[in-house]
């Protein structure tokens, strides 16, 4: 994700599941009633153990690295997000592959979708499928291979946002773009395991949120279980919830997810892999927010943002290095119950 989107707001300015009936009335104000218990409630999410930090533990500890892989296994051992961003060469059977080996443990995978035609506006994460027709085709086979299982599915980070702000560099489409959104929207919505949380960037990027709200509406919000923050951003929790409480509102009162993987010590000076930031409040579908279906890890701790930087890996690169002073940078929490 580049500059407008993982961070946007710093460079162009200067630069859920769980829900407890009762637990919170779901717009900040006393009195009104509760909101109804999220889409995904009871949902248990699911800890993948072939992400980059479970395999980087292993490597670390056949190095003899113990107390660096002790460390990092802090993110090892909670759930994150498995990113659909064409490079699977069967998107339908990694698909297949993961929601089984989820459902194998009694857990809901969370996937995210991000191949749009013209993605990140041609910046570090430049790239997605060819054209329209082969974006439809691949949604289509991610679809299929989720089959009847439940699933969480952000879909496509920034493509929102952009539509209002950020995509200068390169010529978009709006109409194709909002065309395709919908066209996923419509797709995920066939399978009624499937909970698709369609992106709206993060606190600090459109100011304007009644303009977004319009954005997210025109690109099929209604038929989803609601909208994402903060996807690889720095944003605080707090600010993040403050934000959705306000674009909600403007929804019919929407539920969201934020994805906290890497706020724990909220923004950096830059929007690319800041120095000195932290792991955020473990994944959880027990916000104590009638709104928050959930607090996600979307962005794995540890992926870069891009080479922004001497000897910074590219966009979604594995960098254990960084990995490890997120890790260290945080307190130590549990990893969540086996069952």
């Amino acid at each position: 994700m580049g500059p407008r989107g993982a961070g946007r707001a710093l460079l162009s300015a200067a630069v859920a599941v769980l829900l407890l009936a009762g637990c919170s009335d779901g717009s900040g104000t006393a009195g009104a009633p509760a909101a109804e218990p999220g889409p995904l409630a009871g949902a248990r999410l699911h800890v993948n153990p072939a992400s980059h930090a479970a395999e980087q533990v292993a490597s670390w500890r056949a190095q003899g690295r113990v107390d660096d892989a002790a460390v990092l296994q802090r993110i090892a051992g909670q759930p994150t997000a498995v990113w659909f961003a064409g490079q699977q060469a069967d998107p339908g059977g990694s698909a297949a592959a993961l929601v089984q080996a989820a459902a194998a443990a009694d857990a809901v995978p969370v996937l995210v979708l991000y191949n749009l035609p013209g993605r990140d506006c041609g910046q570090f994460s430049a790239g997605g499928a060819a054209d329209a027709d082969a974006y439809r085709a691949w949604v289509g086979a991610v679809a299929a291979g989720l089959g009847d299982a439940r699933a969480v599915v952000v879909l496509e980070p920034d493509a929102v946002p952009h539509l209002i702000e950020g995509c200068e560099q390169v010529p978009v489409d709006r109409a194709t773009r909002l065309q395709l959104l919908n066209a996923a929207v419509d797709t995920l919505a066939r399978h009624p395991g499937v909970r698709t949380y369609l992106d709206a960037g993060n606190a600090s990027w459109v100011g304007d949120r009644s303009a977004l709200a319009d954005q997210l509406s025109a690109a099929g919000i209604a038929r989803t279980a609601g909208f994402s923050l903060n996807v690889a951003n720095f944003e605080t929790t707090a600010a993040s919830t403050a934000y959705g409480h306000g674009l909600s509102d403007l929804l019919g009162g929407a539920h969201f997810v934020v994805d906290t993987g890497r706020n724990g010590n909220g923004p950096g000076d830059t929007w690319c892999n800041p120095p000195g930031r932290a792991l955020g409040t473990p994944p959880t579908t027990d916000t104590g927010d009638g709104r928050v279906d959930a607090h996600l890890w979307v962005k794995q701790p540890g992926d870069s943002d891009g080479a922004c930087g001497q000897g910074q890996p590219a966009a979604g690169v594995w960098w254990p290095e960084y990995a490890l002073s997120l890790a260290r940078s945080a307190p130590v929490v549990s990893p969540p119950p086996a069952g």
